[in-house]
């Protein structure tokens, strides 16, 4: 079958690999129909994630039709239309019944090598196999087209889990460092969750203007704080989310913050340490945590705002292609000439 894969550090290349089997009786084959390409896998092909080696297989959203089933699957049948988590969890262990089923110790997120758990092929391929399927994979409901559903499995949980983390109250501002795919929708569900006004961040024009229109303020860096003066008078909003992943960003939500504040980072960062303001966090009291996405704990509830048309998250969605197609793709995703590519392996 034909995959892309990663061949080191900036590389990659559609190649012929061979057929997944199923290797546990929990584990599903699925025949990938969308496959998404994510601001993570701009990370993985750049290598900046020790786990990846050469000749893996990447990325890690999809959607697809069941093709195989081991016996210990009881949810899902051959010729079931599904989505997927961009992760794996076992479902029943003390983690998953708690819900954080990013905390499961048999954890393997798709295409990353052993970067964030257990090593597992990832999903832009033709096939892909699926381990505990009955926890990672979903069936598809009517009213949910592949985009969406490509979303909800990640971009759209974690822009979730951001505005779920940071306790959004009704009324509240929010600010969104970063204005990619996961930025605008968290900008989009803080919007959904009743945020009194959202301002993104971000130094492209293209990006800014996309924001603004759809139902957000936007603003360079360099234009942040004064826009923030204006909306809260001086004070600072009440929730950042730092959703680029880089050091500079995440010491940047500290100026822009009230006192009491929260500060959430989404941004999948690579960098081991970082110079942390802690005398002016202590004396503000701000809070500080960082939040991943969960979409097996979050489905029911995107699901149900994606349904009854409360929530589009597929308006990030401007490129789609074959595999002939992707290269080009990530490199104009890393130019942020695209803000959100899907492959269909069938073209």
């Amino acid at each position: 079958m034909r995959a892309i894969v990663y061949q080191g550090p900036g590389t990659i290349a559609v190649q012929e690999v061979s057929l997944p089997q199923l290797e546990q009786p929990a584990d599903a084959l699925v025949r990938v129909e969308l496959a998404g390409i994510c601001g993570t896998d701009l990370h993985v092909i750049a290598g900046d994630f020790a786990g990846i080696r050469p000749g893996a297989i990447i990325g890690h959203e999809f959607v697809g039709e069941v093709i195989a089933v081991g016996g210990a699957v009881t949810r899902f049948r051959v010729g079931d239309r599904v989505m997927s988590s961009d992760f794996t969890a076992c479902g029943h262990c003390h983690w998953c019944n708690r819900g954080d089923h990013w905390e499961c110790h048999e954890r393997a997120f798709f295409g990353t090598g052993t970067s964030f758990g257990l090593a597992l092929q990832g999903a832009q391929a033709e096939i892909v196999r699926v381990p505990h399927a009955d926890t990672t994979l979903a069936l598809r409901p009517n009213g949910c087209s592949d985009e969406a559903a490509i979303l909800l499995g990640d971009n759209l949980a974690t822009g979730w889990a951001a505005i779920e983390r940071g306790a959004l109250l009704p009324g509240e501002i929010v600010a969104v460092i970063g204005g990619g795919s996961v930025g605008q929708l968290v900008s989009l569900s803080a919007q959904a969750a009743g945020a009194g006004a959202v301002v993104v961040i971000e130094p492209s024009e293209s990006r800014k203007a996309f924001a603004r229109a759809h139902g957000s303020l936007a603003a360079s860096p360099g234009e942040a704080r004064v826009l923030i003066d204006r909306l809260t008078e001086g004070e600072g909003v009440d929730l950042v989310i730092e959703a680029v992943g880089a050091a500079t960003t995440l010491s940047a939500a500290f100026d822009l913050v009230r006192k009491r504040g929260r500060i959430i980072s989404v941004g999948a960062h690579a960098s081991e340490s970082w110079s942390f303001p802690l005398a002016k966090s202590f004396a503000n009291e701000l809070t500080l945590g960082f939040a991943i996405g969960d979409s097996i704990r979050l489905r029911p509830r995107l699901l149900s705002l994606i349904t009854t048309g409360a929530l589009d998250p597929t308006v990030i969605v401007d490129r789609r292609v074959g595999f002939a197609g992707a290269a080009q793709a990530y490199a104009d995703l890393k130019l942020q000439k695209v803000m959100k590519a899907v492959i269909d392996p069938r073209i």
